[in-house]
């Protein structure tokens, strides 16, 4: 059949099929001359900031007993000290002390990436192919007397840290390290609520640039490329780019089979990139080619109006699950669930973000902890109508003395999702 214009360069764009030119194998690209980058203006964590996180990390431990912390490679090590690093057989770690400067034990060759990228000042001691990273931390930990008080270990460290740890320490007492770790990360700065807000302003430009862009035709997997280009334009770090149309949609993260957009059909899409290494996740849900049907409509307004009931909810010293309480109260009263039953809403009402993408705690059925300025939150009670669509939308919010503020502004037609 004849193409338009305007489908051809959208096809163009969108094209999996690979190129031939000069014999090397490329992918299509799409237009993005329009874009421009939003992230020259981020202000990266600088030293005085990580500074107050390790006095604060020190008090906590002061506060629950603790003489160090143990922390692997990720999030938590280079919200610390800096180091970026990846996880193998061969440990690199973090101690952090009540006082004093924090430990880096490292294999000797590794030894100079792993400075690359340390940002605080810290003793770094190596290990040697035939020692043992936890030995080299035993010793440490020896030295400063602090093997004689509990030592926190941080929540995601895999098992056999700990386990070595009792070989060559077999009288510390090992707890977890939450009350300190949480108790920082959980409390975002003024700094880091900057980065969000950047990454969430990337989130929502790309979506408004890839919104009239979405043709009849394109599969799930096309318009989330089109997504991840545009957000990399834009100067964010693609985390994901979930495209569900029609029946996939009833799925919250998905279906193995390929869907395509045609008249009428609703899209749910959830992306989200990093700034600086700070996190947005923002979900939207409508209909690109076509009218929504009523059916559409009315739960779509069901779910907007959940994402309020959500966030009024959300006030200090209100416990987490009580947002979520607050939310399947309504639901139930429209007639879906129970609980988590579908059709209704199945999963949480939403998680913990900053440098992870979830992160804790979640706004879930029976979780106590009670909300404080700094914390941040997604708020996505989605609704979902197994073989047939459903719908999420999801902004994040963190929360101030006054209350709930949003990274992003929830939309309140499905035929104006990015107004």
């Amino acid at each position: 059949m004849v193409v338009s214009p305007s489908r051809r360069s959208i096809l163009a764009a969108a094209a999996t099929l690979p190129l031939l030119t000069s014999g090397v194998l490329r992918a299509a690209e799409p237009d993005l001359s329009a874009l421009r980058d939003m992230t020259a203006g981020a202000v990266p964590i600088g030293p005085e900031e990580r500074a107050r996180r390790l006095a604060r990390a020190q008090a906590l431990m002061a506060a629950n007993g603790l003489g160090a912390v143990l922390i692997e490679p990720g999030s938590s090590m280079v919200y610390f000290t800096g180091v970026r690093w990846g996880r193998s057989e061969r440990p690199t770690l973090a101690v952090l002390p009540r006082e004093g400067q924090p430990l880096i034990v490292t294999p000797f060759f590794e030894e100079p990436s792993v400075r690359q990228t340390l940002a605080v000042p810290a003793e770094v001691r190596v290990w040697q192919e035939d020692g043992n990273a936890l030995g080299v931390v035993a010793g440490w930990l020896r030295e400063r007397r602090l093997d004689r008080l509990p030592i926190g270990i941080e929540e995601t460290t895999r098992t056999f840290i700990p386990t070595d740890l009792a070989r060559f320490a077999p009288d510390t007492r090992q707890v977890s390290a939450n009350p300190v770790v949480r108790g920082c990360r959980m409390v975002k700065t003024p700094a880091e609520l900057a980065l969000m807000q950047t990454a969430t302003d990337v989130t929502i430009a790309a979506y408004r640039w890839l919104a009239p862009r979405v043709e009849t035709g394109m599969t799930g997997g096309e318009i989330g490329a089109l997504m991840t280009a545009a957000t990399r334009k834009l100067g964010g770090d693609p985390e994901f780019a979930l495209a569900l149309i029609g029946p996939a949609a009833a799925l919250p993260h998905g279906s193995r089979e390929v869907h395509r957009i045609a008249p009428g059909e609703i899209l749910l899409m959830d992306c989200g990139c990093t700034v600086q290494g700070y996190q947005s996740d923002v979900s939207r849900t409508w209909v690109p080619k076509g009218s929504a049907s009523a059916e559409h409509r009315k739960v779509w307004d069901q779910v907007a109006h959940g994402q309020q009931v959500a966030f009024a909810a959300a006030r200090i010293g209100a416990t987490a699950g009580s947002v979520d309480d607050a939310v399947r109260r309504y639901y139930t009263g429209l007639g879906y669930g129970p609980d988590y039953k579908l059709p209704g809403l199945s999963h949480r009402t939403g998680h913990g973000i900053g440098m992870d993408g979830h992160e804790p705690v979640n706004l879930v059925r029976g979780e106590t902890t009670r909300l404080a300025p700094g914390m941040c939150f997604s708020n996505e009670p989605g609704l979902y109508l197994p073989g047939r669509f459903g719908v999420r939308l999801e902004d994040c919010f963190h929360m101030t003395a006054k209350g709930p503020r949003w990274f992003s502004t929830p939309p309140t037609s499905i035929d104006q999702p990015f107004a």
